[in-house]
């Protein structure tokens, strides 16, 4: 009997936690998207100095008209606030969503440390230190002896 009812077996589905934000980003896009889509008909209809699309000629309150003009308008407004409040917030939560997996880093905190060797010019003396050293010492082997920098050309005189 629970066969011809469709009550075979029962399998579970176990959905994990980065399937379920997944999912319900892209329920609230979907709601975002539609949400768009009528505030652009709700804005388009409203009437404006050159008359609206949807308001017809006269001063919209003609013999077919469901509402007086004022009243429609009002409606509209309103309609236009409710929309564009619903819109803002579909954006922050999309926003924090989007945000809510990474993890917050600083290109500070990934710069090598410099261990640059002491020369006998000190600090000042050129190419002590400079962007060039690092980089070769981050290429090389931490093992390997460095290659020696080129000497600076002796001033002419």
């Amino acid at each position: 009997m629970r066969a011809a009812l469709g009550g075979g077996s029962r399998h579970t589905h176990f959905v994990s936690p980065s399937q379920s934000v997944e999912n319900m980003q892209n329920v609230i896009i979907v709601i975002h998207l539609i949400i768009v889509v009528a505030l652009v008909g709700v804005v388009l209809l409203q009437r404006s100095e050159g008359g609206g699309l949807g308001m017809g000629s006269g001063g919209g309150a003609g013999a077919g008209g469901f509402m007086t003009g004022r009243g429609q308008a009002n409606a509209l407004t309103r309609t236009t606030a409710i929309l564009a409040g619903a819109f803002f917030l579909t954006s922050i939560v999309l926003a924090v969503m989007a945000s809510s997996g990474r993890v917050q880093r600083s290109i500070i905190d990934g710069a090598p440390a410099t261990n640059a060797p002491v020369t006998p010019g000190g600090p000042s003396a050129p190419n002590a230190g400079g962007v060039l050293d690092q980089l070769r010492q981050m290429q090389a082997p931490s093992g390997a002896p460095q290659p020696p920098t080129p000497a600076p050309p002796a001033p002419q005189q």
